[in-house]
């Protein structure tokens, strides 16, 4: 019995419910992507620290030497949660593990992630790009299950039929890599040792763990998918379509086998997809780490020798990066225009190892500068040798084993031998026999295995393959005709590209994990079983014995045995077939009669290919209508996430935090060397000396797409995941004053009186209006960053720092009527925008949601039992009040300037403004605003006047332009205490902001600045306005000064 636990099951709950509580802690003082860029830098971190406390609420609690008691939730498990009151100890405060609990389990138990007959009679389908079940879920994962739950959600709530389907991949050669290793470090025991069936028990055992590891960690994510339809690449469906695909295609031709050169890892022993190897670039004479060595082997290394050249007293001198190869060499080739070795052509030159003749050819492929102009030709071990090989006639003669060490091909003195071994071993043979010329660096490329970093070994293998050219003919064709649409455009055309070159594909893998083939040799009594030779005879079949009874109809009244090959498919072959076999195919099934072809994928364009080409050719129609290629994460630093590095960050550690010794013993449970564990530590140290804060599901999520811009990769900072995880604390705590504010016998109307609204009401309806339309549109462009910040900016700048801020003067002074108004406004204010929300952010909508009083949708027969099978919003035409909007936005602008211009001179309380109008039209618009004005700047102003067309500026001000004709002014006379020093300093930062602006002018108008993301231009483009503002600012300010010199 073979048993192994792979991992300590303390460290991940048996079952999803209450995963715990960590410390609230928070990171510094940095704030998150803000767009008010009109707050000066002094504002923005007293606004940041005011995020922390919240509305009328304390702030998180620091980590500290006491850990709080986790949250004891009462809810039953898959039962509606049971609500605590704002004043509970754990909900006083945006608590993430309190508010995220039990909400998934009752979600899933009550089949809301099913599909549900909507409004409409569209559907939207996806299918999960299956992560592969080798472990822990990473960043990449977070960001792919967060878009695409958003999108679901989303379309959810717009009505839709939606699916989403989950589901594993078995991951051939990186499982069974993983537990080849875990055994020999268990048990010091091989695969081999164990054997083919007792290993394979193995993997399911190992799979089952950490296949139900990935599904909590995407449960705890919020990812709303359909569980009763989970899949995995190797369940009973999924093997059948597999199965059925390879027997279809062999049968029309399009699968073949052929002894050709495949990508070989000799740490692996099995052949890979060209996908699978990494090219890397090395300057010249390089030393590197290579498994099973335990020295490093040299690369970048041009080795010149001679090679007798038979019959004469003549050399040929050729040159290698990979002198070990010789020993494989069948001929020489030169330019036929070369008249150095002109006379060479058809002469035969002398193997000083195996006694070989070596063919003299002349090719045109040969680059008569590059080397000495003749070149030495391995056909079975190089791919431009083996076209080569080919065309001359030569031999093809493998000098390698699948261990990479020499076979009797190499010869008696070098068989045996590791192949590097062999390298050091040959230049030493040459040089005795006076053969070797000389070593000198040269620029190369090294192809890596990329699961196990070892170099890659082009070998002579009988393999299955698939013909590639007209189903990638096909497969581009459907994507230029518009039937299915890439974004971004970087991925369509990495897709083009790679389709307008691509080569056969090998299938066969030589491994024990995943399908394996159903193609059998059919072995005729007498005939020999231990090779395979070209006259071997191939039967396919879904079963045995379909094989059996094809075999029997091919040899009739023959005796024979049939042999299965031993190889397994390459894993990309039945994960290609995901979007049509998890709905049901080969079988025509309901769900793949109404669900297929899907909507949308959200993956990577190589796995994308293989999807279209196999679904057009098998199933006829595409596999999806839409392709969402996302970026890559990288960290801080913008590195690649590697284990190795120790920057691959666990979503899981995101949402419940972790400590840095814990991060720490992360490292020891996996397969890193020391020297590795090191440096991982080392870096994790540097980036998280802290640990990492509890931040919750909602922040990460949040956090992600606010990261995806459709643009290049993306590198992520911890930091802003803490303040994300304030802006959850905003939300929860400006919920909390709005509930706090509605009577008890409060009943929300469905329709708003809009006659008798406030200014201030009109502006936020009419900005929750713009705000709504926006996100629908940026939503259905997948232009995530955009909204987030469409989002955010609605929920923290205008309904939280403006309106709920005004609405407390109008609740306490205000009468009965207007106080009605106001809690009305306020409450489809906060329903909106938690709706609006919940796609990004489904655990604290939910939980806020769940707190509001019910308010009939329009064209909803019943309350909704849940946030997310509630409207998502959409534009109210009567809710647009441009006029109103543009009035309130005058005032906005002013106190916002007030509070800027008050933050820089460090006024904290009874400050004294003016607002300067220059014409009569100015002073009607602002005039009315006043009262606004003075409330929102709250008690930082004691007294506001407004100056009109007449009126002289008093001396002593500091100036904020606004407009043309709406000047800001504050009192600043009695802060200042030497007027000069204050001119001087505020000629440095006016000579600074200079500089910026003409930067920024110089940014703008370079060429290509044009072609940069939306994102970009926007930004870029605010930064100059605001510089020019400070500019116009500070001269003005400096005026004024001048003149409060004069006056002194």
């Amino acid at each position: 019995m073979h048993v192994l636990s792979f991992f300590d099951s303390r460290t991940f709950p048996a079952s999803y419910p209450n995963n715990g509580v960590g410390t609230s802690i928070h990171i510094g003082t940095v704030s998150g992507p803000r767009p008010n860029s009109s707050l000066r830098k002094g504002e923005q971190e007293k606004r940041c620290e005011q995020e922390e406390c919240g509305l009328e609420g304390a702030a998180p609690a620091a980590a500290s030497a006491t850990t709080p008691e986790p949250f004891a939730d009462p809810t039953t498990p898959g039962e509606k949660k049971v609500l605590q009151s704002f004043e509970h100890a754990q909900f006083s405060a945006y608590n993430p593990s309190a508010v995220e609990s039990s909400w998934y389990q009752w979600w899933e138990k009550s089949g809301f992630f099913q599909p549900q007959p909507g409004a409409s009679e569209s559907t939207f389908v996806v299918p999960l790009p299956p992560p592969n079940v080798t472990g822990a879920l990473h960043c990449g994962h977070a960001l792919a299950n967060t878009i695409q739950d958003t999108l679901i959600r989303w379309n959810r709530m717009r009505g839709l039929t939606t699916l989403w389907v989950p589901g594993c991949d078995h991951a051939g050669i990186s499982t069974q890599s993983v537990v080849e290793k875990m055994l020999w470090k268990k048990e010091s025991k091989t695969r081999i040792e164990l054997g083919r069936e007792a290993f394979t028990k193995l993997v399911w055992d190992w799979k089952d763990e950490y296949h139900q590891r990935i599904n909590n960690a995407q449960r705890l994510m919020g990812g709303s998918m359909d569980w009763s339809r989970e899949a995995f690449t190797m369940d009973e469906n999924c093997t059948r379509a597999t199965m059925e695909s390879f027997c279809r295609l062999h049968d029309e031709g399009l699968i073949y086998r052929s002894d050709r050169l495949v990508n070989w890892c000799t740490n692996l022993q099995t052949a890979l997809s060209s996908l699978e190897v990494e090219n890397k670039d090395i300057p010249g004479r390089t030393l590197l780490d290579v498994p099973g060595y335990e020295r490093k082997v040299a690369f970048g290394e041009m080795t010149y020798f001679k090679y007798p050249v038979e019959g004469t007293d003549l050399f040929v001198e050729v040159a290698t990066t990979r002198p070990e190869t010789m020993l494989g060499d069948t001929g020489i080739a030169v330019h036929p225009d070369d008249k150095r070795h002109t006379h060479l052509v058809g002469k035969y030159a002398r193997h000083p190892f195996t006694n070989r003749l070596l063919k003299i050819v002349a090719d045109t492929y040969v680059d008569p500068e590059l080397g000495t102009g003749a070149v030495k030709l391995t056909p079975a071990h190089d791919y431009n040798d083996y076209q080569l090989g080919k065309r001359h006639g030569l031999d093809f003669i493998n000098i390698l084993n699948g261990d990479g060490t020499m076979n009797e091909n190499a010869g008696p003195s070098f068989q045996g031998q590791k192949r590097f071994d062999c390298r050091y071993h040959v230049v030493e043979e040459l040089t005795k026999l006076g053969l070797f010329v000389k070593k000198e660096s040269h620029a190369m490329t090294i192809p890596l295995c990329e699961k196990t970093r070892d170099v890659i070994e082009p070998l002579m293998k009988k393999q299955w393959w698939v013909k590639m050219g007209d189903m990638a003919a096909e497969a581009l064709k459907v994507v230029e005709e518009g039937k299915i649409k890439i974004a971004p455009e970087s991925a369509e055309k990495s897709y083009q590209r790679w389709l307008s070159s691509i080569n056969d594909w090998c299938i066969s893998r030589q491994l024990w994990w995943g399908h394996r083939i159903p193609a059998y040799r059919v072995i005729l009594d007498g005939q020999g079983t231990s090779e395979e030779d070209g006259q071997a005879h191939w039967i396919v079949g879904r079963t045995p014995e379909e094989a059996q009874a094809k075999a029997a109809a091919a040899y009739p009244g023959k005796k024979f045995s049939l042999e299965q090959d031993p190889d397994c498919l390459d894993t990309w072959f039945s994960s290609g077939l995901w979007p049509m076999a998890t709905l049901g195919w080969p079988n025509e099934t309901t769900d793949f009669k109404k669900f297929f072809p899907t909507s949308l994928l959200e993956t990577v364009f190589f796995w994308v290919a293989r999807m279209i080409m196999l679904s057009l050719k098998l199933t006829g129609s595409v596999p999806f209508r839409e392709v969402y290629c996302h970026s890559l994460i990288r960290d801080s630093e913008g590195r690649k996430m590697s284990k190795s590095l120790g920057n691959v960050i666990d979503p899981l550690d995101i949402i419940n935090g972790i400590d840095l010794e814990s991060l720490h013993a992360k490292l020891l449970t996996g397969n890193l060397k020391e020297t590795e564990i090191t440096r991982a530590a080392k870096y994790q140290k540097t980036a998280f000396p802290q640990g990492i804060p509890e931040c919750g599901a909602d922040a990460l999520r949040f956090t992600l797409l606010s990261y995806t811009t459709g643009g290049g990769d993306i590198s992520f900072d911890i930091k802003v995941m803490a303040a994300y995880r304030r802006f959850c604390n905003k939300i929860w705590q400006a919920s909390k004053y709005v509930m706090g504010r509605l009577p008890e016998d409060f009943k929300p109307v469905a329709h708003l009186d809009v006659t008798n609204l406030s200014t201030p009401e009109k502006w936020i309806l009419h900005r929750m209006n713009c705000a709504v339309k926006e996100l629908n549109e940026v939503l259905e462009a997948r232009e995530f960053s955009k909204a987030t910040q469409i989002a955010h900016r609605f929920f923290y700048d205008e309904l939280c720092d403006v309106f709920i801020e005004h609405s407390k003067s109008l609740l306490t002074e205000g009468t009965a009527t207007e106080q009605e108004s106001v809690q009305q406004s306020l409450y489809r204010a906060l329903d909106v925008a938690l709706r609006l929300l919940h796609p990004f952010m489904p655990f604290i909508t939910e939980e806020l949601w769940q707190r509001l009083p019910r308010a009939p949708y329009e064209n909803v027969t019943s309350t909704p039992p849940s946030i997310m099978l509630a409207p998502y919003p959409t534009p109210d035409s009567n809710l647009d009040f441009p006029v109103e909007a543009e009035s309130y936005e005058l005032s906005l602008q002013s106190t916002r300037a007030i509070r800027s211009l008050a933050a820089e001179y460090a006024i904290k309380t009874g400050g004294s403004a003016f607002i300067k109008a220059t014409d009569a039209a100015s002073n009607a618009s602002i005039s009315p605003q006043m009262a606004s004005i003075k409330t929102l700047c709250g008690k930082v102003l004691a007294d506001l006047a407004l100056l009109g067309p007449e009126d002289t500026i008093p001396t002593g001000c500091a100036v904020f332009v606004l407009t043309n004709n709406i000047i800001v002014l504050l009192n600043v006379a009695n802060v200042i205490s030497d007027v000069d020093a204050a001119i001087k300093k505020l000629q440095v930062k006016l000579q600074k902001k200079q500089v910026v602006a003409t930067k920024q002018q110089e940014l703008i108008k370079r060429d290509g600045f044009e072609k940069s993301s939306e994102v970009v231009q926007t930004a870029e483009k605010a930064k100059l306005e605001e510089a020019n503002t400070a500019v116009n600012n500070y001269q003005r300010t400096i005026e004024e000064f001048e003149k409060l010199k004069i006056k002194v």
